[in-house]
């Protein structure tokens, strides 16, 4: 199939690309185009205007503020695969294993966070270290934590005006462990079960994320706070089942790898 008719913009800055959601609040914002594009094709999107915010170099950024790492909305995943970031290794861990590197050139960061599909990536990973997704519109900014940015599949915060800008990611500090681990069928592939976990033994604190559901991911607060308290030995088979109990229901298989999944992504974290 071939898309709907459509018109299409290319503004050179931010301000022409808020104004024109402004005039066509119905319009897509097309980036990478890896997810836009199908849709498009498929005819599940209609839009009466494509607005490419590619050529917008405000959107392009990776910039160190010391306590964080302001990440540009339309930076791509390979660009993260090949670029370090001191405190912030998780990122390199996530952008290599995402897709193939023919998607990972072409697909952003923001994009992902604004498409909201319940088994990507960087939803996960962003909730996990917990990062700010920055939106901008013509009446200003506003800063959402990742935890809350997804409602559910393919929903998010975002209004109609407005537009991802940046993902704001706090460093960790050099005691910090973090993991991340995902069941795909073959490699490249969606998963069918992802977990991400972050600990700092400094300040006794832990995150930990169950991805690959029917809606946003779903933290495991209480299992979290037991590892940032007990360490390693918190890590056993009841525990992750007793955690997964009422987040994440399904069939025996399902439940069985998303308990792998956590479990591994936790040995991630204590392997050394």
């Amino acid at each position: 199939m071939k898309a709907a008719a459509f018109d299409y913009v290319r503004p050179p800055d931010l301000a022409g690309v808020l104004d024109a959601l402004q005039i066509a609040p119905g319009a897509k914002l097309i980036a990478g185009g890896q997810s836009l594009v199908p849709m498009l094709n498929l005819r599940l999107a209609r839009p009466s205007l494509l607005i490419d915010i590619g050529g917008v170099d405000a959107l392009r950024i990776v910039e160190d503020r010391k306590t964080h790492v302001r990440i540009g909305a339309t930076v791509t995943h390979a660009e993260l695969e090949d670029r370090p970031i001191s405190g912030c290794a998780l990122l390199q861990r996530v952008a290599r294993g995402i897709a193939y590197r023919s998607v990972r050139n072409r697909g952003t960061v923001g994009g992902s966070m604004a498409h909201a599909d319940p088994a990507a990536d960087w939803p996960l990973a962003m909730a996990a270290i917990g990062a700010t997704v920055i939106v901008e519109s013509g009446t200003g900014a506003r800063q959402l934590p990742a935890e809350d940015f997804m409602l559910g599949a393919f929903q998010t915060r975002l209004s109609d005006e407005e537009v991802v800008v940046a993902i704001d990611v706090p460093k960790l500090s050099p005691a910090a462990r973090f993991g991340y681990y995902k069941f795909c069928r073959k490699t490249g592939e969606f998963p069918e079960a992802s977990a991400a976990a972050v600990f700092d033994p400094a300040s006794r604190t832990a995150q930990l994320y169950l991805g690959a559901l029917a809606g946003a991911p779903q933290p495991l607060h209480d299992l979290a706070a037991t590892i940032a308290r007990q360490g390693a030995p918190a890590i056993t088979d009841a525990a992750i089942a007793d955690a997964l109990h009422d987040v994440a229901k399904g069939d025996a298989p399902q439940c069985r790898m998303r308990r792998a999944a956590v479990k591994r992504a936790l040995k991630e974290v204590f392997a050394s």
